[in-house]
């Protein structure tokens, strides 16, 4: 994939240096022309406006706007290079691992009580969000974070995930394309608020009648000015002063209102055109998965068209924008309420497509929210599709590895998890609680419908609860080892409660002493065994290891290392049964704690 990124960033700084060029030339050419004009222009004046001196200004002037309409053009073109080489370098961050640069970590999603989400690294710094997230509206944010956190699908609604994500994932063009036209848009709740306007049908005026007449009255205005000044010229300048000082009074009066009402859409200008452009690519598509026809359809239905709705809106935020020239802008509401017209125009358009304009915008989301989904295969150098068994409680993967570790460390793990409680025992950094947040993370990818990390994986849908980083609360007065007994406590209650539960705990009760630790932990899988939960716990305790002789459904694993000149080496592999090695007083020694 690297050399895929720095091909096409070759090829769009080439595109970009021509681009370059011309637009100097351009600029070069404008010039002259508009020289060669003004002097068309003198001499036409100075000769006694000689024909050819006329033709000539005309012709330049024609090139002129010729040039200038060029040269605006270039400069989009421009922007879309520049834009492109931003994107596929951000690729390029993914797989050099500079991606935890990334502003966006997904702040806001960030809750200590949430089942996984802290635990498995799926929001925050360095996490799964900021890894793949290239959202750049509200709500394909938001949906993708949901996707995340909360991954509520069906067997069939992820089997069309998958589709629509590997479709995807195999054209970065268009995702590129996606991405960059949503960069325009932002993902602040401001955009959220805006199509919160747009489907908001309630009325400005619920007076019709008054509605009309304040409709008509420029008009009228306008005609009447016109007859008085064929029949009446003489009265035209007063008659003119006295509709306008009318009009002006009535937009004075109504001017609080209007602001108000237009002030919700003051950034559609700014908007309108990136939403019809991203529109226009995802209509123009031709797609091949079910999910992303379906995205594709709600845009592009006969009756009510996304892009028909949305080349109306511009007309209407063309209209708005005009209050940034203050004297235009008090002009056009002299002569004919224009703050009026606009309000009017909007109400309009959102009687014929306020009650699909949501649908719009969220088609935009889901698309947004796949693409992110699409790049775990542009990162990970070994993926595949997961496949589903809802016959029974079931992990099972080959070669399964940590999507956030790079390529070039990431260590895989065979995995079989059928029913089963797994203990996982070994020394310290040997790599048991990466194993677990391997397991966890693969799993939320898996039922959010998105490829994962390993080269084959089978798994259940499940519920899944960790007990990981737990942290005090001191202005709760909760200490560590009680957030943990509140976390446990509430994994054994799913487990009660549920039928398809995964659970992971890490260093199980490590903030207390030896001894309750030991008691407190075997009742706890005891229990987790009882109500037939499936998971894992990792310990240094390996009298918890003893519990593999009382149940079938208990099996010891472990992770072990090795040393050689003064160093430890550890290979990160999971092996069958309990472990036989500890690293702890060597750790001690090989630090200078102890001699």
């Amino acid at each position: 994939m690297e050399e895929t990124f720095q091909r096409m960033i070759e090829d769009e700084e080439t595109s970009l240096k021509e681009q370059n060029k011309m637009f100097n030339v351009i600029g070069y050419s404008k010039l002259i022309f508009a020289g060669l004009f003004f002097v068309s222009v003198y001499n036409a004046f100075t000769r006694g406006t000689e024909h050819r001196e006329i033709v000539l200004a005309v012709i330049e002037f024609v090139i002129l706007l010729f040039l200038w309409h060029y040269q605006a053009g270039l400069r989009e073109r421009m922007m879309y290079s520049e834009g492109m080489i931003a994107i596929n370098k951000r690729h390029l961050e993914r797989l050099s691992g500079k991606w935890t640069q990334f502003p966006d970590i997904g702040e806001e999603f960030i809750d200590r009580d949430h089942p996984y989400a802290c635990d498995l690294d799926v929001v925050g710094n360095k996490s799964l969000f900021q890894l793949l997230n290239t959202t750049h509206t509200w709500y394909g944010r938001q949906l993708f974070a949901k996707n995340l956190l909360y991954p509520d699908f069906t067997a069939s609604e992820i089997c069309k995930r998958q589709q629509a994500i590997v479709e995807l994932s195999k054209d970065i063009k268009f995702t590129n394309e996606v991405e960059y036209e949503t960069g325009k848009i932002g993902a602040d709740e401001h955009s959220s608020k805006l199509v919160d306007a747009l489907t908001d049908k309630t009325l400005f005026m619920k007076n019709r009648q008054l509605k009309r007449v304040i409709s008509a009255v420029p008009f009228l205005s306008i005609a009447g000015l016109m007859i008085i000044a064929i029949i009446h010229p003489e009265l035209f300048l007063k008659a003119a002063i006295g509709c306008w000082s009318i009009q002006i009074v009535i937009w004075i009066l109504g001017v609080v209102h209007t602001q108000a009402y237009l002030r919700r859409v003051y950034n559609l200008p700014y908007l309108v055109s990136a939403y019809r452009n991203v529109w226009k690519r995802m209509i123009d598509k031709e797609f091949t998965s079910e999910k992303l026809i379906e995205i594709k359809e709600c845009l592009k239905d006969s009756d009510v068209s996304a892009i028909k709705a949305i080349k109306d809106l511009e007309i209407i935020a063309e209209c708005i924008s005009v209050r940034s020239n203050v004297i235009i802008y008090f002009v056009l509401n002299a002569l004919f309420l224009w703050d009026y017209q606009c309000v009017f125009l909007l109400e309009r358009w959102k009687e014929n497509y306020a009650d699909h304009a949501k649908d719009w915008f969220l088609a935009l989301g889901e698309i947004e929210s796949l693409i992110c989904f699409a790049n775990l295969p542009r990162v990970c150098s070994q993926v595949s599709l997961p496949t589903i068994e809802e016959s029974r409680k079931v992990i099972k993967a080959k070669k399964m590895g940590h999507p956030l570790i790079q390529n070039e460390v990431r260590v895989t793990n065979d995995v079989g998890l059928d029913e089963q409680i797994f203990i996982i025992s070994g020394s310290n950094m040997s790599g048991k609680t990466t194993f677990l947040r391997t397991i966890g993370i693969n799993l939320v990818l898996a039922q959010s419908g998105s490829l994962v990390c390993a080269e084959q994986m089978n798994f259940a849908p499940m519920k899944i609860m960790t007990s990981m980083r737990i942290a005090d609360d001191l202005n709760e007065g909760i200490s560590t080892f009680y957030a943990e007994l509140k976390r446990i406590k509430g994994i054994i209650e799913l487990a009660k409660n549920e039928e398809q539960v995964l659970f992971l705990i890490d260093e199980i009760f490590r903030g207390t002493n030896s001894v309750d630790r030991l008691t407190g932990a075997r009742e706890v899988i005891l229990q987790l065994n009882a109500y037939d939960a499936i998971g894992m716990i990792t310990t240094h305790d390996l009298e918890l290891c003893e519990l593999e002789k009382h149940t079938k459904r208990i099996w010891n694993y472990s992770f072990s290392e090795s040393y050689q000149d003064r160093k430890i080496i550890f290979d990160y592999k999971l092996k069958a049964g309990r472990s036989t090695t500890t690293n702890a007083k060597y750790l001690m020694d090989l630090i200078g704690i102890t001699k």
